[in-house]
């Protein structure tokens, strides 16, 4: 059975900052592109990074460019997220995902990643 945990979200001042992370179980964790995505109240999931298999590469939104960086431990089974000069407009539910890549697909298609955790929530006030 695949579980994707998250953990690290919590209540954080505008400039502040977090280190989510992502413990993988039940799954091959190497052979998994892995990604974080979020969601605001009354918003769609968007995506926020994403990491290739063997952390070579990494993919961001414009919006958290320069203030996230993503990364993994394979030995560990699992992804961070450490986020710097957080505003009030990151605050959302953050989601990380495994997508195993049967078929070729862009980091921010959400649609082709095949597990999910159960989110972390994180709110900057202001």
């Amino acid at each position: 059975q695949v579980q994707l945990v998250e953990s690290g979200g919590g209540l954080v001042q505008a400039g502040g900052s977090l280190s989510l992370s992502c413990a993988a179980s039940g799954l091959t964790f190497s052979s998994y592109r892995m990604g974080w995505f979020r969601q605001a109240p009354g918003k769609e999931r968007e995506f926020v990074a994403a990491i290739s298999r063997t952390g070579a590469s990494t993919y961001y939104a414009d919006s958290v460019k320069g203030r996230f960086t993503i990364s993994r431990d394979n030995a560990k089974n699992t992804v961070y997220l450490q986020m710097n000069s957080l505003k009030p407009e990151d605050t959302a539910v953050y989601y990380c995902a495994a997508d195993l890549l049967r078929t070729p697909s862009l980091p921010g298609w959400d649609v082709s990643y095949d597990y999910w955790g159960q989110g972390t929530q994180v709110t900057v006030s202001s």
